[in-house]
């Protein structure tokens, strides 16, 4: 298991979707402080034997076994403009929480991988860090110059959601210094070593490093 090239948060939120499989985010989940379920993932949870801090949501379908069984840890948000991984990462925010890991948020559905992935640019503005780890995999928001922890060989893409901010690699295979216009420009690169940075002044990019 190479955990060299990313630090593990105390607090995670475990979302309803893919539960993981891989070594990485289950250690994360074993090592986590802090454990905050949405409402739909208590049941793979709970399957596996781990009681979260807290259960935040609407709680429109899970079973009434489920909300008697972890009454005392239930937190009811029945905001419906927003979906339970903000929730989560409201209830974090109000209690001081400021660097947070997501897990579960993708695979089973491709418009909530989408959308919750999409969500770390925003929840990335009001956190210290915040990173989404999936079983192949890890996810940062960042808005600035940003160096990174890496190791030889390791694929790293990037996407930039100000497709007009030119952006300059440092150490990664295939070097760049322009605007990324569509997601794919920048996908499929390389870490030269055990270190790469992304340069720009301002701007919105998600960097995606393979485990």
């Amino acid at each position: 298991m190479n955990d060299l090239f990313f630090t593990y948060s105390d607090v995670v939120v475990v979302c309803n979707g893919q539960f993981p499989t891989h070594e990485i985010p289950l250690d994360i989940l074993r090592q986590a402080k802090t454990i905050i379920c949405c409402d739909g993932a208590i049941q793979k949870l709970s399957a596996v034997g781990v009681k979260p801090t807290v259960i935040v949501g609407d709680f429109d379908s899970l079973p009434k076994s489920l909300m008697e069984k972890y009454s005392d840890i239930i937190f009811h948000n029945p905001d419906q403009e927003t979906n339970d991984l903000t929730k989560s990462m409201q209830w974090a925010k109000q209690r001081g929480f400021t660097d947070v890991c997501i897990l579960g948020a993708t695979g089973l559905r491709e418009d909530h991988t989408l959308g919750n992935i999409s969500l770390l640019l925003e929840y990335g503005q009001t956190l210290d860090f915040v990173n989404m780890v999936t079983d192949t995999g890890v996810f940062t928001p960042i808005y600035r110059t940003t160096k990174f922890n890496s190791f030889k060989g390791q694929q790293v893409s990037i996407f930039s959601l100000k497709p007009d901010v030119p952006i300059r690699s440092e150490n990664l295979k295939y070097a760049f210094n322009r605007p990324l216009p569509s997601w794919w420009c920048g996908t499929l690169n390389e870490s030269l070593g055990e270190q790469f940075a992304l340069h720009f002044d301002e701007g919105k990019v998600l960097v995606y490093q393979l485990f």
